[in-house]
């Protein structure tokens, strides 16, 4: 059963992809069947130019696991790079 679970985010950022790098504006992340991966249910992290839509798409499924990991390690390095007075 799908669960039609989707969170979307405005973000400031950059991908990369066959046509070279691009401006990414929105990230989508769901919880549901992936695509690829071999899972019942994947984190799909979905990075898009909202007026480019699939063209300018990059694209993670990872498990529930890495997920909360990549979460950890995001956290981490932004209160390291706080601690150092480091801006973006």
């Amino acid at each position: 059963m799908c669960s039609n679970i989707v969170e979307n985010a405005s973000i400031k950022a950059w991908g990369k992809g066959n046509e070279g790098w691009f401006v990414v504006n929105l990230v989508s992340v769901s919880f549901d069947h992936p695509y690829h991966a071999p899972l019942e249910n994947a984190v799909s992290l979905d990075f898009t130019h909202s007026a480019k839509g699939m063209d300018t798409r990059v694209a993670v499924e990872l498990t529930a696991d890495s997920a909360k990991e990549l979460v950890k390690a995001i956290q981490a390095a932004l209160a390291r790079g706080e601690a150092e007075g480091l801006q973006s």
